[in-house]
């Protein structure tokens, strides 16, 4: 289980600090919950990130154990470094929005007729219960052709989970190369 401590401070000299002794600025909040300033170790973080099988993770702050999902990271525009991240507590039973990863499989056949696979959107925003969130959406790509593409409407979801993204908008998709 992942770390962190709870910051006091959340000035600009604070942050700072924290970040010179490798630490992750985070902020994890909820509907209904007061909002926690912590700091984890960034290398542990990583580690954790990488690690996980889910996408609900649990992260002890202080004294507490709270379910937690990514919804937003910051990194440095120049060395990549993890700067800041925020945290959304999974709570069961509360319909909330959360950023679900797309993953592809397969190699499309369009890539030997001189196509490129392009993956337009990394993360889909879908709205459902903590108990229902998918940790990913699995598209096989194998069968796509220049020109072709997935579309949300294509994809195949539960009852209980609603994609906050318009029909028409396409996931994954094989172009012709210039």
């Amino acid at each position: 289980m992942l770390e962190g401590i709870v910051r006091d401070s959340i000035g600009k000299k604070a942050t700072k600090a924290f970040r010179r002794d490798g630490y992750l600025i985070a902020n994890i909040y909820a509907k209904g919950l007061e909002n926690i300033n912590a700091a984890f170790k960034s290398n542990e973080f990583i580690k954790a990130i990488r690690a996980k099988e889910k996408l609900i993770f649990d992260v002890k702050v202080g004294d507490q154990v709270l379910p937690v999902v990514i919804q937003e990271y910051q990194k440095d525009p120049v060395t990549s470094k993890l700067l800041h991240v925020d945290l959304r507590v999974a709570q069961k039973g509360v319909l909330s929005k959360y950023l679900v990863p797309v993953k592809t499989t397969g190699e499309p056949k369009g890539l030997k007729n001189k196509g490129v696979l392009i993956i337009s959107k990394k993360r889909l925003l879908v709205k459902c219960t903590a108990e229902n969130l998918p940790n990913s959406f699995t598209l096989d790509v194998s069968n796509l052709d220049v020109g072709e593409s997935i579309l949300i409407r294509d994809l195949e979801a539960n009852e209980n989970i609603q994609i906050m993204d318009a029909d028409r908008v396409s996931v994954v998709g094989v172009i012709k190369a210039k």
